[in-house]
């Protein structure tokens, strides 16, 4: 998975592209944990990611926990496939989707 990360004042803009699963999940969580401290808003470019596994979920709850209070995470341009795994799990009603 490639991670490719735009900061604008305190909203970090986070594309990515590939697989958000089991073996790319840590990579994400690390880029959250280190980019955070100045960042009121978060927005997931999912564009070109084609795939998220519960690993990823879980990174994305850890990015909502970790703004809890201070900011928003807002997922854009999400596929089909990925929707429906947020729908089916109730990340939709978790994370701002658009």
């Amino acid at each position: 998975m490639t991670i490719t990360k735009n900061l604008n004042g305190d909203q970090l803009e986070i594309a990515l592209e590939g697989r958000l699963d089991t073996m790319t999940a840590p990579d994400l969580e690390q880029e959250i944990r280190t980019s955070l401290d100045n960042v009121k808003d978060l927005v997931v470019d999912m564009k070109n990611l084609e795939y998220v596994s519960s690993a990823g979920l879980r990174t994305l709850l850890i990015a909502k926990k970790t703004l809890h209070n201070k900011g928003n995470v807002k997922i854009i341009n999400a596929n089909d496939i990925v929707k429906e795994v947020f729908e089916v799990t109730g990340f939709d009603n978790l994370l701002d989707i658009e």
